[in-house]
């Protein structure tokens, strides 16, 4: 099994900036991606981004392409989301979870362990 561990939510202006991290621990050999998603009140989940664990290709929600940026460091199991000119409408609860098998990484379907989640608010 994976565990993971988000942190680094909390309320910021727009405009503002805030960093995600999310902690992996357990079978973390076994991990082929990492993705970040995000679900508002009264909506799906969605995709925001992903990073393949080995090779470190990422993938970006159109949304998002241009303020947040997805990076890993192996050695510290952690996945980190830079998010950028933030906007109201990006307020939100924050998922990161883990793909064990290759797919296109944009589904929440396709992960299969998740993290508590982090609250991000974006007051305007």
């Amino acid at each position: 099994q994976v565990q993971l561990v988000e942190s680094g939510g909390g309320l910021v202006q727009a405009g503002g900036s805030l960093r995600l991290s999310c902690a992996a621990s357990g079978r973390t050999f076994s991990i082929y991606r990492m993705g970040w998603f995000r679900q508002a009140p009264g909506t799906e989940r969605e995709f925001v981004a992903f990073i393949n664990w080995s090779g470190g290709s990422t993938a970006y929600a159109d949304s998002v392409k241009g303020r947040f940026t997805i990076s890993k460091d192996n050695a510290r199991n952690t996945v980190y989301l830079q998010m950028n000119s933030l906007k109201p409408e990006d307020t939100a609860v924050f998922y990161c979870a883990s793909s064990l098998r290759i797919r296109s990484g944009t589904r929440a379907y396709e992960y299969d362990y998740w993290g508590q989640g982090t609250q991000v608010t974006v007051s305007s």
